[in-house]
């Protein structure tokens, strides 16, 4: 796989999402939580969605239960949380694995082309994000203490 377009993912009700759909956008990727301490950045996720969103970007959020279990609910208890509790209108996708062997290709691929500290590969918690531009390439990675509103510049810069 040479690009984020490349890749197939499901989406929250099942079905099935192209993601060279997404051709022409900036995507921000993240995994999330429900009840992680960072939750509270879904309503930052959501402001860069609004801000940007015209201008062609978007946030695909991935729920992920492999950090302290920290999201333990179905597709649909998730996509209710997010609307109700943080006013979420982004794209929320299918509840994935980002580490071991039962990782999500796409996050294999992620993980690849923009390793964390020191080269590591493994995503260390919830709200690891991925900054795609409009070919499908990965421009950054950032850790989970990034607050979403930081990114803002880095986004402006490739919209």
């Amino acid at each position: 796989m040479t690009s984020l377009h490349d890749f197939t993912v499901e989406a929250n009700d099942g079905s099935a999402v192209n993601l060279s759909d997404k051709r022409g956008k900036v995507l921000l990727i993240v995994n999330t939580a429900s009840k992680c301490g960072f939750t509270p950045q879904y309503d930052g996720l959501q402001a860069l969605y609004e801000r940007f969103g015209a201008q062609g970007f978007e946030v695909v959020a991935f729920p992920c239960n492999q950090f302290g279990s920290q999201e333990p609910g179905n597709a649909a208890e998730i996509g209710e949380f997010c609307r109700v509790n943080h006013g979420v209108t982004f794209p929320i996708m299918s509840k994935v694995d980002v580490n071991g062997s039962d990782a999500a290709p796409l996050f294999d691929w992620l993980k690849a082309e923009a390793p964390g500290v020191m080269g590591t590969k493994a995503i260390k918690w919830n709200f690891t994000k991925f900054l795609i531009d409009r070919e499908g390439k990965v421009v950054s990675r950032y850790a989970p203490t990034d607050k979403p509103e930081d990114l803002a510049g880095d986004i402006e810069k490739l919209l």
